[in-house]
C-alpha cells in the first residue's frame, strides 16, 4: 500500500507543487482546498494534478469539521497531514482581522481536533511564517531566538499556529513540525507576492510600488527548494509530542531592487517604479538561519534568485 498524506491548500502555490512531488514519490495524497484565492489559478494548477493516481480531492474549507471527519473516515490511512491552507496577506489583514482568525486559527485548531480520529496518523507538518519573528528579531533569523512581537495581525495569527500545535503535542503526543517559510516564489505562484505582481505591472507597463525605506530586502527562496525541504522532512518524523520548527529560506537576502532588475532582464522590459512609505506591517528585512534544518536533513537550497526568476518568467510567458 502507498503512504498517504493529506494536504490543505491542495490548490494554492506551494500545496499544488508538493502534492505533485508525493505523488512523483509514489504516495497518496488526498487534497483539500477551498479555492477562494486566485480561483482562475487554483483551477490551472489542479488541473495539473486532476487524473493522477492516487489523487483525491475535495473542495471545501479547513474549517469545516464535518466534513474533515468524512474525509478521514473514508481515508484512515494518513499517516501524514500537511496543513497549508490559510488566508494570506500582511497588509491586508489589517483591513479584515476577524477572516484571519476564522482561516487561520479555528482552522487550525478544528483541523488538529479532527487529526485526534486519525488511526494511523504519523505526523503533522504545519506552515508558519518568517513573518513571526517581527520587527525586533535580530537578524540572520534563527529558530533559536525567542520570538517578540509581530508587526502584522497575519503574523500574529502564524505565531497562533505554532503556539497551538505546541499544546497538541502535549496534550495528545502529536509530533509537529512547524515550517517558516521565507518569500516563497516560482512558477504558479500567488498573484498577490511581489515576483508575480512585479512581472504583471512590468509586462503591461504599468508602474510597480516600491517602498521608500533603506536595506529593503527579502530572504527569496524558490519552490523547487522549498518542496524538496517538506519531502525530506516529511521521512524524518518529529518525536512522540514534539513541536519543532525550523525555518525554509534560500538562506541570503536580497534587496527588493535585485527582484525588479532580475524581472527586467527575463521580461526584456523596463519597470516603471514609484516610491511610496513602507506600511507598518511590512517587514524590513527578512533572512533566513538555516542551520537547524540543515543539521536535521541533507537539504541546501539550489536556485539563486536570478535563476529561479528565469525560470518564473518563462513559466510566465508562456503560461506552463
Amino acid at each position: 500500500m502507498p503512504r498517504a498524506v493529506f494536504i490543505t491548500g491542495a490548490a494554492g502555490f506551494i500545496g499544488s507543487h508538493v502534492a505533485r512531488a508525493f505523488l512523483d514519490s509514489g504516495w497518496k495524497v488526498v487534497g483539500l482546498d477551498s479555492e477562494q484565492a486566485a480561483p482562475e489559478l487554483s483551477s490551472r494548477r489542479l488541473a495539473l494534478l486532476r487524473g493522477r493516481l492516487g489523487f483525491h480531492y475535495v473542495r471545501g474549507n479547513v474549517g469545516d469539521r464535518p466534513l474533515l471527519d468524512r474525509l478521514f473516515a473514508e481515508h484512515p490511512d494518513m499517516e501524514t497531514v500537511l496543513h497549508l491552507a490559510a488566508r494570506a496577506g500582511v497588509r491586508q489583514s489589517r483591513l479584515t482581522p476577524h477572516a484571519y482568525i476564522t482561516d487561520n486559527i479555528a482552522g487550525h485548531v478544528t483541523l488538529l481536533e479532527a487529526c485526534r480520529s486519525l488511526p494511523q496518523l504519523r505526523q503533522i507538518l504545519y506552515a508558519s511564517s518568517s513573518a513571526v519573528y517581527g520587527p525586533s528579531a535580530p537578524l540572520p533569523f534563527s529558530e533559536s531566538v525567542p520570538v517578540g512581537g509581530q508587526a502584522s495581525f497575519y503574523a500574529t495569527t502564524k505565531r497562533m499556529n505554532e503556539l497551538t500545535a505546541q499544546t497538541y503535542a502535549h496534550l495528545y503526543g502529536f509530533a509537529q513540525t512547524g515550517l517558516r517559510f521565507f518569500t516563497v516564489y516560482g512558477p504558479w505562484g500567488r498573484p498577490d507576492m511581489a515576483c508575480h505582481g512585479f512581472a504583471r505591472a512590468i509586462w503591461d507597463g504599468k508602474p510597480i510600488t516600491l517602498w521608500d525605506a533603506d536595506g529593503l530586502a527579502r530572504d527569496f527562496t524558490y519552490i523547487d527548494d522549498v518542496v524538496s525541504a517538506i519531502l525530506m522532512l516529511a521521512e524524518v518524523p518529529a518525536g512522540v509530542g514534539e513541536n519543532r520548527i525550523f525555518n525554509v529560506g534560500y538562506g541570503k537576502p536580497r534587496s527588493v531592487g535585485d527582484l525588479v532588475r532580475c524581472l527586467e532582464r527575463s521580461l526584456g522590459k523596463t519597470a516603471r517604479i514609484r516610491k511610496a512609505a513602507k506600511p507598518a506591517e511590512d517587514m524590513l528585512k527578512t533572512w533566513a538561519d538555516t542551520t537547524a534544518l540543515r543539521k536535521m536533513i541533507a537539504w541546501q537550497p539550489e536556485t539563486d534568485l536570478e535563476e529561479g526568476v528565469r525560470r518564473f518568467a518563462d513559466w510566465f510567458l508562456t503560461g506552463d
